[in-house]
């Protein structure tokens, strides 16, 4: 008992238990609903059993019932589609205003604040902003694509087929980019400027300047960078939600919107279950990419 109380004067008890309490707590909230998650993949539930114990067990036969769907290779691909989309224009964005921002000039500060505003609103507002600039007879967007002379006609992004899905990766990117911008400033803030200065007194312009010190000494923050943007990208449902419900025609169904839909509306829980421990499985990839990026870069 005295070593107990001494510990905790001089601080170690109370980190432990700290370590404790934030274990405990992700133990309950995260542990067990994910382990409550795999094991109803294995099992057959719907809205009767869902409330008991009642469940037998089936297997992999839910495996095999999604893997058997109709639509289950098209909303890979709209995934596919989606995330690389997603990621990709958020981080060469991202990039860009990353780069621009080095540069200094009155209200710098200023600006760079506002792009947060994106990433801190909720999806669902963003959503319902994004489906006013996307209306298809008085939206923002046909309006500014007809006056520059782009378009001709008006597109219906969320009712046709072949802009659906690009509607939702259109205000997923303007959603994510100021967060690739925050984390892509810290680590060009962190490369040393002499690096720059020497390179430009031995004659290297700025494009090698890029290619040759920008890039190499941002390997491991670029990596933090995908890896998360795959985890948020992969979680993100509120925009389908909000935008095009996954139609029309499924044309714009993703693997989380699909695991939804069995769970809420079809009320097959453990088809949606399943789709959910496979994408568990893509997030803890990412996770460990954006692990040993970060443990690379703390020993550089």
């Amino acid at each position: 008992m005295n070593r107990v109380i001494s510990s905790f004067r001089d601080g170690k008890g109370f980190d432990i238990a700290l370590v404790g309490a934030a274990l405990l707590f992700l133990g309950i909230f995260a542990g067990l609903p994910l382990v409550y998650n795999v094991v109803m993949s294995f099992q057959a539930v719907d809205m009767f059993s869902l409330g008991t114990f009642a469940r037998p067990f089936v297997g992999f036969d839910n495996y095999i019932a999604v893997f058997s769907e109709p639509i289950f290779w098209p909303v890979m691909r709209n995934t596919v589609v989606f995330v690389v989309a997603s990621i990709g224009g958020q981080f060469v964005i991202g990039f860009g205003l990353a780069l621009f921002f080095t540069l200094k000039f009155p209200g710098s500060t200023y600006l760079r604040g506002l792009f947060l505003v994106s990433w801190v609103m909720p999806g669902l507002v963003v959503g319902a902003i994004w489906n006013w600039i996307l209306a298809g007879d008085f939206g923002v967007l046909n309006f500014a694509l007809t006056g520059l002379g782009i378009i001709e006609d008006n597109i219906f992004w969320r009712s046709d087929t072949a802009f659906s899905l690009w509607a939702v990766i259109i205000a997923n990117i303007w959603l994510g980019t100021s967060f690739n911008m925050i984390l892509l400033s810290v680590g060009l803030a962190s490369i040393p400027r002499d690096l720059y200065e020497a390179a430009a007194l031995d004659g290297a312009n700025g494009w090698q300047r890029f290619w040759t010190i920008t890039l190499p000494m941002m390997r491991a923050t670029i990596g933090a960078v995908i890896s998360l943007g795959l985890i948020f990208t992969l979680q993100q449902f509120d925009l389908f939600a909000a935008i095009t419900s996954g139609g029309p025609a499924n044309s714009s169904n993703v693997a989380q919107y699909w695991a939804w839909d069995f769970s809420f509306r079809q009320y097959d829980f453990a088809k949606g279950a399943t789709i959910s421990v496979l994408m568990i499985a893509l997030v803890m990839v990412a996770s460990v990419i954006y692990v040993r990026s970060t443990r690379h870069e703390v020993r550089g």
